[in-house]
């Protein structure tokens, strides 16, 4: 006997899966003995802050997945279920390069290039799942003008994929590693992810008035 998916449990096992990273965050703040949290300083509370907000950011992408589609199955599932082991993964190379460009920690070359292709394999890994996500939703949708907005955010982000791919590769090859190239590169995501919008309008939405 088939059941049907209950989209509920999977976004409140997903939204306890979110705290506990938030969590992983405060707890790994540095104490001293008299358990005064050393987070206080300025830069480690940005640090956390910044992180914090990452972390929030990629909520509400999972949140909005859900407000756009009913549709779940095995597939959307196990999807979500990898995003999630992801962002436990990715809380802390997160942090570690937060703290490397705050000047909190001191690393070398060699290990700001690991870091950088960490947080770039972690970041490649939750997008590609978002994509992946999408899609599915979007092949198993009947209702064209709601399949095209499925289809947008499929390819949307599969733009992040991309990105955190040639990232990975330009830490790899230290290009421009000690001034956070492979970083800075991230910002090319706004004009790609514009020209994008710009081309699909023309090729989808504008077919449908």
């Amino acid at each position: 006997m088939k059941f049907l998916h209950n989209s509920d449990r999977v976004e409140a096992f997903s939204d306890g899966v979110f705290a506990f990273a938030a969590t992983l965050m405060v707890v790994t703040l540095d104490m001293d003995e008299s358990l005064q949290l050393i987070g206080a300083k300025a830069t480690n509370f940005l640090s956390f802050g910044v992180s914090f907000f990452v972390l929030v950011i990629l909520w509400k992408v999972h949140y909005n997945f859900f407000r756009k589609t009913s549709y779940i199955d095995n597939w959307i599932i196990t999807y979500n279920s990898i995003l999630l082991f992801v962002v436990l993964y990715y809380v802390f190379p997160l942090k570690s390069l937060i703290n490397s460009w705050m000047g909190v920690k001191s690393i070398t070359a060699d290990e700001l290039s690991a870091l950088f292709v960490m947080y770039g394999f972690g970041f490649a890994l939750i997008f590609l799942c978002y994509t992946l996500m999408y899609y599915r939703a979007y092949r198993k949708t009947r209702a064209l003008s709601k399949s095209i907005e499925l289809l947008f955010s499929a390819q949307h982000f599969s733009l992040y994929v991309f990105t955190a791919i040639l990232s990975i590769l330009l830490g790899i090859l230290k290009v421009g590693i000690t001034f956070g190239t492979p970083g800075f590169f991230y910002a090319l995501l706004g004009p790609l992810c514009y020209f994008h919008a710009v081309w699909f309008d023309k090729k989808y939405r504008k077919k449908l008035l």
